[in-house]
């Protein structure tokens, strides 16, 4: 066994029991980034992360060409990791409503086939509102399908409102929301909630885009999340560190996040196989000072009293 995998921590995903990685492997970066003729690349991720010890994998029907690519590289592994997708919008093509009853089901059934398996273990309703989920008949499609076998589970991601009514709803056995260091709303209300239903919570975003410690703007026209980040962050730190702050801005992030027993598993994503090896070996230095993270929540709780999760 290498060194990574024995640095890998697993936990139950709430009720549904699946042991899965503490971290997790956010397949975003790869279907946007690269072309299909750049296979070969998102193979050497992937399985550099199955490698290391990370068993699941989170992709999404809109992630332009991420999920053929794990059909391409990894599908003869498929027993090998634990594979969550999300459904919902017309990228796959069906008219009319994103959230019809039919479109969620054809969303799901073109996932598989892109993946090329039969199943995934956890299918998620992805970041629609809060009158989607109360119309139901989006959860009502994603029921059907576990009762047809396409999904062992069933999964809300999202954020503020929505999110939270999700988690108290008693349809979904898992959520996935936004929480970092820099985005903590999920503490007001979402984690009591997860533990009170026994629900599996996957983190995205737990690094906040990387931009914690740093001093230059990575995304200075404002066009993604990152520059929200980025302000945050900067407010946060003041003039200079948090008190027990970990030197390596990466491990502090990931560490924070990742202190909350309520997390399940916190996703990363790359298209780098050495980063996702560098993540796994942080996990050796964990667990982060408990000092710095009820710092970290002093200073959110003190300049975020209007900083909504970013979606």
């Amino acid at each position: 066994m290498d060194e990574g995998r024995s640095a890998m921590e697993y936990r139950e995903l709430g009720s549904s029991r699946l042991r899965v990685s503490c971290l997790g492997i956010g397949l975003a970066e790869i279907g946007f980034t690269l072309s299909e003729s750049q296979a070969d690349e998102a193979g050497r991720v992937l399985n550099a992360a199955l490698d290391s010890g990370i068993n699941f994998l989170d992709t999404a029907g809109c992630y332009s060409i991420s999920e053929e690519l794990i059909g391409q590289t990894v599908s003869s592994r498929r027993d090998e990791f634990i594979l969550a997708s999300k459904t919902g919008h017309m990228s796959h093509g069906c008219r009319g409503d994103s959230w019809s009853y039919e479109c969620v089901l054809a969303s799901i059934e073109r996932s598989l086939r892109r993946m090329r398996t039969d199943h995934v273990d956890l299918m998620q309703l992805h970041s629609c509102e809060l009158d989607v989920l109360e119309r139901g008949d989006a959860i009502r499609a994603l029921e059907d399908a576990r009762a047809k076998g396409l999904t062992r589970f069933v999964g809300y991601s999202g954020d503020n409102e929505a999110v939270v009514w999700a988690a108290k709803s008693g349809f979904f056995d898992v959520i996935q929301t936004s929480f970092n260091v820099t985005d903590q709303g999920a503490r007001r209300e979402l984690l009591g909630a997860v533990e009170e239903k026994d629900l599996g919570l996957i983190a995205k975003r737990p690094i906040a885009n990387g931009v914690w410690g740093r001093e230059t703007d990575p995304d200075p026209y404002g066009n993604g999340y990152a520059s929200e980040y980025f302000r945050r962050q900067l407010a946060m730190r003041g003039d200079g560190s948090l008190p027990a702050e970990p030197d390596d801005p990466i491990l502090a992030s990931l560490g924070f996040t990742l202190a909350h027993g309520e997390v399940t598993v916190a996703i990363v994503g790359s298209r780098n196989p050495e980063h996702v090896r560098s993540n796994v070996a942080l996990l050796e230095a964990l667990p982060v000072p408990d000092e710095f993270v009820e710092a970290a929540h002093s200073r959110f709780d003190e300049l975020g009293v209007d900083w909504r999760q970013l979606t």
